[in-house]
């Protein structure tokens, strides 16, 4: 009996084709372009500013999500249609705990405070883009 030999070659790895390498960075470019648009949506502080008025309210409320929403009355009218008086009104969200509390514990007193503006909502941080992070000055109202 002979024996049998058996001839082995190494077997080079095998290398990802020219078209495996760029659907693979088509996809990692889209990725990195989406991700950067989400950021930009919804993280991205687009504006911030000072609003003055009388805080009319701040409540918690969500289905899922709680979150403060409040309203600021500012002084002043301005006209939707022909014949319409409406006041300015502003419409924000917070996301602290403490300012919250504090908005609600001093419903009805003038209020500065400070925003910032977003692009988007996002459920966790309220229905507003605007989201209240400081309140720069709390007075009563003279009347």
């Amino acid at each position: 009996m002979a024996e049998i030999q058996q001839i082995t070659q190494p077997i080079a790895p095998k290398r990802a084709g020219a078209f495996k390498r760029f659907l693979r960075w088509v996809v990692f470019i889209a990725f990195m372009i989406g991700a950067l648009f989400f950021w930009w949506k919804y993280f991205y502080v687009f504006g911030e500013g000072v609003k003055s008025g009388e805080l009319n309210y701040v409540v918690k409320k969500g289905n899922i999500f709680k979150t403060y929403e409040g309203k600021l009355i500012q002084s002043g009218f301005r006209s939707k249609a022909a014949g319409t008086v409406q006041s300015y009104e502003f419409e924000f969200s917070v996301t602290n705990d403490s300012i919250a509390n504090l908005l609600m514990n001093n419903s009805g007193k003038y209020f500065d405070l400070h925003y910032k503006e977003y692009k988007g909502t996002i459920p966790w941080r309220g229905y507003s883009v605007y989201v209240v992070d400081k309140i720069i000055l709390m007075k009563d109202i003279d009347r």
